[in-house]
């Protein structure tokens, strides 16, 4: 993000959970407003803009028509709707941050990115921290569950309607994608994963490496020849001992100071123009801990420092 003083931060809650089989992820927008998501950045020195919500319809009200892609007709209307919102407000030079919901939001906050930039002819990067690769597609995914399915979509593969979202597809150049952390996949889904031509991190690499050495390099390929990047942050990334509230827990994951580092990094880029925060769930918590983690992690993508 450029300096604080000018710029506009707008918190969009989108409480989907239409996209997971655990219920709960409707409440993260909730656990994050009552740890202090918007006193903490005005502290920093924003400007807040007035909250928003997307609405999303309750999972009890709807049939999942679709065995493949669950929930296909309400997560497209909630993406469709999120992305023309979100495009409408980078066209207006604020900052994006989406609370959700599961990672099917993905699909309309990326696109809402990806056509702001493609409007004026530039390109944008992607950070995608995730445990899970996200790279099902529909009769591939072992579960139908579409928050499985987002980064697949966005780059152009899968159900034509939600991989054509405010009109065109791919949204993402592949090459300038990068996917931090996983480390459990479906074994339809490590095709699509290596065909891809995204640039993935692991666990392994980041062990192997380090985070800093993965964070500089994702630095580089989300910031050449783009005109910045969109971080889509899953907090199942992190380790189950660091963010036990979430429904899609994997044990093995990145450490507290390892996910500061990496939004660290993103913040001294200067680059990072939207962020997104998914699959927080607080029926999965222990006092509200995970959302006060995330604020903390959040901050530190905002530019908050040690020193």
């Amino acid at each position: 993000m450029n300096n604080k003083s000018d710029k506009t931060v707008r918190i969009i809650g989108v409480p989907m959970d239409l996209g997971a089989s655990r219920r709960g992820t409707d409440v993260g927008p909730s656990a994050m407003r009552v740890a202090g998501l918007g006193a903490a950045i005005r502290k920093m020195g924003y400007t807040l803009a007035r909250e928003e919500d997307i609405f999303v319809p309750a999972m009890e009200t709807r049939p999942p028509e679709d065995s493949e892609a669950r929930f296909k007709p309400q997560i497209l209307s909630v993406c469709t709707e999120l992305a023309g919102r979100v495009k409408e407000l980078m066209d207006d030079g604020e900052f994006p941050l989406v609370i959700g919901g599961d990672h099917s939001i993905a699909m309309g906050t990326v696109a809402g990115v990806s056509a702001h930039y493609r409007d004026r002819g530039k390109a944008m990067g992607l950070i995608w921290f995730d445990a899970h690769g996200d790279m099902n597609i529909p009769g591939v995914s072992p579960s139908g569950n579409i928050h499985g399915m987002p980064l697949a979509h966005l780059l152009g593969r899968g159900d034509p309607d939600l991989a054509g979202i405010l009109g065109f597809s791919p949204k993402l150049d592949p090459d300038k994608v990068v996917l931090i952390g996983i480390r459990d996949i479906d074994g339809g889904e490590r095709k699509i994963i290596n065909d891809s031509g995204i640039h993935v991190f692991t666990m392994r690499d980041i062990d192997e490496h380090g985070m800093a050495k993965v964070a500089r390099r994702a630095m580089e390929i989300v910031t050449n020849g783009t005109d910045g990047f969109h971080l889509s942050f899953d907090v199942d990334g992190c380790d189950p001992s660091v963010i036990p509230g979430s429904g899609t827990l994997v044990p093995g994951g990145v450490r507290y100071r390892e996910a500061h580092l990496l939004l660290e990094y993103c913040a001294d880029s200067r680059q990072m123009t939207s962020m997104e925060v998914v699959e927080l769930n607080p029926f999965m918590d222990h006092k509200n801990i995970s959302a006060e983690r995330t604020l903390r992690l959040i901050t530190s993508a905002l530019g908050k420092s040690i020193l």
